[in-house]
């Protein structure tokens, strides 16, 4: 099979009448026409092995997670998605391995209307950048520079189990095989608010998608908005959903001899994991029912976890208001790189 058949075979769909695109796969470039008053919400990510994702990862879930984490970016911005494009390198053609992936990769998009436009493929080391493609009214996208003091300090869904589920597979713990599955789930198939994103349009003063850890993407925020904030980390470690009902004595604190402080541990994960791909967001007080009515819409909860202040910073609490010095540092793609391949164990279901 050649490149062309690779694209034909796995890629190439007939443009959804109706649609935002005009001209898909096939031609030199895509045509798209987004509504009358809409701007273009445009986002790029890449996932490269070893680097995002381990060698031996399902490429149905790899096929959802490149283009959700997409997604995740429209949903921050409040756009409604409407295309995507992919670049694809391989190693060599394993046509299982590309239907799974595309099996995946097009359920997600079926499920948001996002139709695939176009693209590149190559032969490489695995490596996958997809560029999305939304709209949004003209003036009433969600950016990250428009918080204020006295706003209150939202987080969606749920923090730290992708972190948690990475541990284990790199060894770093044992967590119990349901306890795994379940953060796995939550690392290896991630769900894009966009819902909530879109209802939240007129109602957040700012957002911003939790990619690279809570608080390492919240100094982005309130860089951009040029204002600080004070964070309950104990609210936000309650935000874990495999936690949740596990008590000291239970099993998840007793396969962990290298985390004797397990509530330090879970406290780490959901400040500075990665992975989540939730929505980070500022509201007025005076819109607290507003959001909770937006967070209905968008079929997720929603938390309060912190306000933001006049003064520049991020203040870490506890629950009961006491500071907190530790450094919870956030993901960085050129720092401390450890190869997920070369961590790999066999803990749990791994």
């Amino acid at each position: 099979m050649g490149e062309f058949d690779l694209i034909a075979r796995y890629f190439t769909r007939p443009v959804r009448p109706g649609g935002a695109a005009l001209l898909g796969v096939g031609d030199d470039c895509a045509l798209l026409a987004p509504q009358p008053g809409m701007q273009l919400a445009i986002s790029s990510d890449m996932l490269v092995e070893g680097r995002h994702f381990f060698a031996d990862v399902n490429p149905e879930a790899l096929g959802h997670k490149a283009l959700a984490v997409n997604l995740s970016d429209l949903a921050a911005c409040g756009a409604q998605p409407l295309a995507f494009t992919l670049a694809l390198a391989l190693p060599r053609i394993d046509q299982p391995w590309l239907a799974s992936f595309a099996h995946g990769l097009l359920t997600l998009a079926d499920a948001h209307g996002c139709q695939l436009i176009g693209g590149d493929t190559t032969q490489g080391p695995l490596n996958l950048c997809i560029t999305v493609f939304g709209q949004v009214p003209a003036g009433q996208a969600l950016l990250r520079s428009g918080a204020r003091a006295g706003d209150d300090l939202w987080v969606s869904g749920h923090l730290g189990d992708a972190a948690l589920a990475l541990r284990a597979l790199q060894g770093q713990l044992a967590l119990p095989e349901h306890i795994l599955a379940q953060a796995r789930q939550r690392l290896e198939r991630p769900t894009p608010r966009v819902a909530l994103g879109l209802a939240l349009r007129g109602i957040a003063s700012s957002a911003m998608d939790v990619s690279d850890g809570l608080l390492g993407d919240l100094a982005h925020l309130l860089q951009a908005s040029a204002v600080g904030a004070v964070v309950d980390a104990d609210i936000a470690t309650t935000l874990i959903a495999a936690s949740h009902g596990q008590t000291p004595g239970n099993d998840i604190f007793d396969t962990n001899p290298r985390h004797p402080d397990a509530q330090e541990l879970l406290r780490r994960c959901a400040l500075a994991g990665g992975d989540d791909y939730e929505l980070l967001f500022t509201a007025a007080p005076a819109r607290r029912q507003a959001v909770a009515s937006a967070a209905q819409a968008g079929a997720t909860t929603v938390t309060r976890i912190g306000q933001i202040q006049a003064q520049p910073g991020l203040r870490l609490v506890d629950g009961q208001g006491q500071p907190l010095a530790r450094d919870y540092a956030g993901f960085d793609h050129f720092k401390a790189w450890e190869p997920v391949h070369a961590l790999r164990t066999t803990a749990g279901s791994a």
